[in-house]
């Protein structure tokens, strides 16, 4: 146990429009890896489109999370890794040269050509939320990660922005302070999603990533190992179960339930002689329904959303550069035929995007789920962070036993010095 208190222990709270979920992993400095220690999950009130519109709601949502995964990592939270997702996220490309000062480029020329790079309007209600480098170019020599110690009299630096608005990233600030946890960061959630379930080769030879969730679809789009654009399609699985609810007239949370049981999204594949139970409206009896006519009524939608993001693909110039394929997560990506669908819309490989293994503490069955990409991404992001900074930040999360015995030794302090 005492080195497990010694351990640097990280927090991720993924904040969406279904659901909040906390977790808190324990990094494993020597093999640079994270166990999961404890995770809680509650229904998401308070949040539509991933814009906060009820303060209250939220922060008591984020309570119950933090406070479940406190209860099974026992342990005290005190701060975290925040996601934001919403359709007020943009993302643009940005470039700035800079002549080297001494003939050799120091860290100092790097960040003059970001800080350059950046430095380009910005709305004022739009708060610069990633500065992602993209490639560097010195003199001639193109295609450079990093250019750190490379000679040269001339630094070009290619950049990809990432804004938000400013009052939706203050709300959402505002719902985790008044939830009792500070905040390490507040990042896009699907560059978390993709520290989660991308792979360095997907990102060398091209991938889109697509993370649908319950009130946004994400997009990402990597070539040559950088992020190259980034989007938010303001369709998800919410629109999914409103179709289902208003084409059978049954209650959203039954049509929620439905969609997650019984739902397809190819009616080829599903069994004519099929039926499903469908709840009434009211005091009104259920009825039984052919599971292809559920499946009609899902197709369009699904089709929809997915020729959205192969025209937003096409308008960023990126569409013929994807090798690796698309990759699918988020909760609403799990739906029946989702797979075949897309690979007919895109003409790419496609699959759904587990999150990448690492030790899930007894959790694997419950946590190996594309619903989880995103607060396990987090983490990742997190650890990263951490260990790139060298800090052993444990204070995000305190162990119980550390914290009593820490309050002991003050006892013992106050005592000593005043008797």
């Amino acid at each position: 146990m005492a080195n497990m208190t010694q351990a640097p222990m990280i927090v991720a709270v993924d904040i969406g429009t279904s659901k909040v979920v906390c977790m808190v992993a324990q990094i494993n400095q020597a093999e640079q890896s994270l166990e999961i220690v404890g995770y809680g999950m509650k229904p998401s009130r308070g949040m539509r489109k991933g814009v906060v519109v009820n303060i209250d709601q939220m922060q008591e949502a984020i309570q119950s999370a933090v406070a479940e995964a406190e209860l099974m990592a026992d342990c005290r939270i005190h701060s975290a890794y925040i996601g934001i997702a919403g359709s007020h996220i943009g993302g643009r490309n940005s470039q700035a040269v800079v002549a080297i000062r001494d003939g050799e480029v120091t860290q100092t020329d790097i960040e003059r050509v970001i800080d350059a790079a950046k430095s380009g309007a910005n709305p004022a209600d739009q708060r610069i939320l990633h500065v992602l480098p993209q490639e560097f170019i010195v003199d001639d020599q193109g295609d450079v990660r990093n250019p750190l110690g490379m000679a040269g009299v001339r630094l070009e630096g290619h950049i990809h922005l990432v804004t938000c608005s400013a009052n939706a990233a203050q709300n959402l600030e505002k719902c985790v302070r008044g939830a009792g946890l500070a905040i390490d960061d507040i990042v896009l959630e699907q560059v978390a999603s993709s520290h989660g379930v991308l792979t360095e080769d997907e990102k060398d030879l091209g991938v889109c990533l697509v993370d649908i969730g319950g009130g946004t679809t994400d997009i990402a789009v990597f070539v040559r190992g950088a992020i190259r654009h980034t989007a938010v399609i303001p369709i998800a699985g919410d629109q999914v179960t409103n179709d289902i609810a208003m084409a059978l007239r049954t209650p959203t949370p039954a049509a929620d339930e439905i969609k997650v049981r019984y739902a397809c999204v190819v009616p080829q594949m599903v069994d004519p002689e099929q039926t499903i139970s469908v709840p009434g409206m009211g005091d009104r009896p259920a009825r039984t329904l052919a599971r292809q006519t559920l499946s009609a009524v899902v197709e369009p939608r699904y089709e929809e959303l997915f020729s959205i993001v192969q025209m937003e693909l096409e308008r960023c110039g990126y569409a013929d550069q994807l090798a690796a394929g698309v990759v699918m997560t988020g909760g609403s990506s799990k739906i029946e035929g989702a797979v075949q669908l897309a690979e007919s819309i895109f003409h790419l490989p496609v699959r759904i995007g587990m999150p990448k293994s690492l030790k899930l503490g007894g959790m694997e069955e419950l946590l190996h789920n594309p619903i989880y990409a995103t607060g396990i991404g987090l983490l990742f992001y997190g650890m990263q962070r951490t260990l790139a900074s060298g800090q052993n930040n444990s204070a995000r999360a305190i162990r119980r036993e550390d914290e009593g015995a820490s309050f002991m030794g003050k006892m013992k302090g106050w005592f000593a010095s005043n008797f």
